[in-house]
């Protein structure tokens, strides 16, 4: 047997993005799901991890909540590992770690813990190392700076931020820079900002295009091209327990998710290369 031929194939290591904004109504929910299917769909198997205790997630990917066994609170708890938690979505390719209400409790179980901020992480970690499956996975968090928000982000590789297109857009994008900077000194140093998404997007609204012109002043090219319309169709599929791709393919904002998927590969693919040429 050749020398090369004995060398271990290095494993796979799913990229890490949590999904996050302090301020709730952005879109953080309708982001998992959609960009994770849109993921799914060309060929990048993709987890969701719901970590939200309302469970949103959850139901629009079409996971009732009678057959939620297990979820991201026993996996917290150190009960279960991650991979027994997950289970598959009916879109091929996309897998959910679902959540039920207990997570509410769980920042009050952990509190006396000393390894609390990274739960998540731990269990990531563990999976990684026996589950070759998954490229992506995404973090769906609570609209609030929790336990379970510093866990996604100490977990995570980078941040995904859907910015809705209203007046106080760069105020609460301003108190979620500082929170992405505390858990990089003082949890993550590697914490990033993969980019931001703007969502909500009315093109007969010109308050849609100034904060649009805003953001993009202010954080150049970390802004996606990409924009997400504000369209009932997306707003009216998680209540048939459906991303709004598989109910709507054609409708615009299942359209723009599709573009958003490739723009975040693209940018992905990017940052490897920049890694291997550093």
């Amino acid at each position: 047997m050749s020398e090369e031929s004995q060398i271990t194939p290095k494993r796979r290591v799913p990229r890490v993005l949590v999904v996050a904004n302090q301020k709730g109504g952005v879109g953080k929910t309708t982001t998992a799901i959609n960009l994770g299917t849109a993921l799914a769909a060309v060929g990048e198997p993709t987890l969701v991890i719901d970590l939200d205790p309302q469970g949103n997630a959850s139901t629009g990917l079409g996971i009732p909540r009678a057959d939620r066994r297990l979820s991201a609170y026993d996996v917290l708890m150190g009960q279960v590992p991650l991979a027994e938690a997950i289970v598959p979505t009916r879109i091929p390719g996309l897998f959910i770690l679902p959540a039920t209400v207990d997570l509410s409790g769980a920042e009050l179980e952990l509190y006396t813990e000393r390894d609390r901020n990274y739960r998540l992480r731990s269990a990531l970690e563990q999976f990684a190392q026996t589950d070759q499956r998954i490229s992506y996975v995404l973090i769906d968090c609570p609209p609030a700076l929790s336990l379970l928000t510093v866990n996604a982000m100490a977990a995570a590789h980078a941040v995904v931020v859907p910015l809705q297109c209203e007046f106080f857009a760069l105020e609460g994008l301003s108190m979620l820079l500082k929170t992405i900077e505390r858990v990089r000194s003082g949890l993550n140093p590697t914490l990033e900002i993969q980019g931001i998404i703007l969502t909500m997007f009315d093109k007969r609204n010109n308050l849609s295009d100034q904060v649009a012109s805003d953001v993009r002043a202010h954080l150049g090219d970390k802004v996606y091209q990409t924009v997400i319309p504000r369209n009932v169709r997306i707003s009216e599929a998680p209540s048939h327990g459906l991303p709004a791709l598989v109910y709507d393919l054609r409708c615009p904002g299942s359209q723009a998710y599709i573009r958003l998927a490739s723009e975040l590969i693209q940018r992905e693919r990017a940052r490897f290369a920049d890694t291997l040429a550093a």
